[in-house]
């Protein structure tokens, strides 16, 4: 492996930086609401599933 100084590493990490397209305050909050969205999808499906499934234990093992 190549030895780098640290002032050609630093520049090359601007460098790299640099060239990042960054997403706008807009693109931002809408892909932090949409992943919102899905956790809450999410919860309401496994916590649907998960009484299903305690419902049909219940039934096989307690005959409730």
């Amino acid at each position: 492996m190549a030895k780098t100084n640290p002032l050609e590493f630093i520049q090359q990490v601007r460098d790299e930086a640099s060239k990042v397209t960054w997403p706008s305050r807009r693109e931002t909050m809408i892909s932090t609401a949409m992943v919102l969205v899905m956790v809450v999808i999410a919860s309401l499906f496994f916590t649907f599933v998960d009484m299903i499934l305690k419902w049909g234990v219940d039934k096989v093992l307690f005959g409730f």
